[in-house]
């Protein structure tokens, strides 16, 4: 049964407007000398009476984010940094979903909070939406910052929805995580899968990624990818030894087939020069560098590598963002020779939940703003499964173990924290993203 509000009782101020125990009794306490002892008893009598008609109101104290007419979801994106497309995307999404929904009466209130992709503002951040409130975290985007953000989450009861991330750190993770997407080692996995089938050798498998725990959470995939292949013991110790490495930026090129470059930062070079050395060193070809890093760099990287007459066949994770690495390779004349892979339904596709998002989001559609609005939708969903008062507890219990269908979309939490298991393989040619299998990359190869 929903609890109703008193008219006058302001949701917003409850610590400071409503009268604490400890208050009461010191306005008694001040007033004591003015009683006779008659005057005290029955004074006595008054005090615990307060106590019964106080305690409750706040034993009953819904959880934190739910209020009378709203439930305030918060989320900690790139909103103006080198990956601000993503953030942009991901928030637009999210309140197109939320738009006009209302659960049990409540609308749904999306405050989003800049970091500028630097984990060190992602903690200030998400402390301060915790401290003003908000139900649940929704849409974060990063693996360095979630990994500062989910420690801080857990301790405060937070659930963390819908992350942009594939990293390992969130399956399963600490504290309540709902994931939607594909995992990055599901996402390198398929690439390398595919070039195996297209004849591609173990050492002709290289990577240049984001020197930070996004970049080793796409160098474990291709760890996971290669280790039970024939002939890759001796990459795998290479691999092995830079994913022990820890500390910001530590010195991770020049030892494997893995060329590394500074997060929030876009020379290439010295993560080009590490790949160089490695087909140097094993006498072979870089034929496919897998990339995992942000749009900026992993478009520039691929500049690069073209400028200095190199023909390595580039792929990126869904991470890096199509729309946003499209205009990065266009603008430095990069044409092809660059695979994507995607954790969402193409964004033509006939899915009852595509057409929605193409309606509500109009020419701001894209990838990063579809996944937003599916975990959106995600979001309104389990809300909406809550039967009676809506708390933390039964949105994470609606959660786990549900399978269901959204808008033609099949989400599944039967088995673990995540609903999708989706990848697809995209090459980039003539200015659009169109699927390939292992036959078709072949060619390329």
């Amino acid at each position: 049964m929903q609890r109703k509000t008193p008219a006058n009782f302001k949701e917003s101020n409850m610590p400071h407007k409503v009268f604490s125990l400890q208050r009461l009794t010191s306005l008694f306490s001040r007033r004591q000398r003015g009683y006779s002892p008659l005057q005290k008893q029955k004074r006595v009598v008054v005090l615990p009476a307060l106590f019964m008609l106080l305690t409750p109101t706040f034993s009953h104290a819904a959880d934190p984010g739910v209020y009378g007419d709203k439930i305030v979801l918060g989320g900690v994106l790139d909103l103006e940094g080198q990956s601000r497309g993503l953030g942009i995307g991901m928030r637009e999404g999210i309140i197109a979903a939320f738009s006009g929904v209302t659960v049990q009466g409540k609308r749904l209130e999306y405050r989003a909070e800049n970091d500028s992709y630097t984990p060190e503002l992602t903690q200030r951040q998400t402390q301060r939406l915790i401290n003003e409130g908000i139900f649940a975290m929704v849409g974060n985007v990063g693996t360095p910052t979630a990994k500062v953000a989910l420690p801080i989450l857990a301790d405060n009861n937070v659930p963390a929805i819908g992350f942009f991330t594939g990293a390992g750190l969130l399956r399963p993770g600490t504290g309540n995580i709902i994931n939607y997407r594909a995992s990055y080692v599901q996402e390198t996995a398929a690439v390398i899968e595919q070039s195996f089938e297209a004849g591609i050798k173990p050492k002709e498998i290289c990577a240049y990624v984001q020197n930070d725990a996004y970049g080793m959470a796409g160098v474990a995939g291709i760890k996971v990818a290669l280790q039970n292949r024939p002939q890759t013991r001796e990459i795998v110790a290479r691999l092995d030894e830079l994913l022990e490495k820890s500390g910001d930026n530590p010195n991770r090129n020049g030892i494997g087939p893995v060329g590394v470059y500074q997060r929030n930062t876009l020379s290439s070079r010295a993560g080009y020069d590490s790949l160089k050395q490695w087909e140097s060193s094993q006498n072979t070809t870089c034929k496919l560098v897998v990339t995992v890093g942000t749009y900026s760099a992993i478009g520039r990287f691929a500049a690069y590598s073209r400028q200095k007459g190199n023909q390595w066949l580039i792929s990126a994770v869904s991470f890096t963002g199509a729309d946003n690495l499209q205009s990065t390779l266009e603008q430095f004349g990069v044409t092809q020779g660059v695979i994507l892979t995607q954790v969402v339904p193409a964004i033509d596709s006939d899915l009852a939940i595509v057409k929605a998002a193409q309606k509500a989001l109009k020419d701001r559609l894209n990838v990063v703003s579809l996944e937003g609005y599916i975990v959106g939708r995600m979001v309104v969903e389990m809300l909406q499964r809550i039967d009676g008062e809506i708390t933390r507890e039964k949105f994470i219990a609606v959660a786990r173990g549900s399978n269901f269908t959204m808008g033609g979309l099949k989400l599944d939490f039967q088995r673990d924290n995540q609903a999708s298991d989706m990848v697809s393989v995209t090459y980039f040619k003539n200015k659009t993203y169109q699927n390939i299998d292992s036959t078709q990359l072949s060619a390329l190869f």
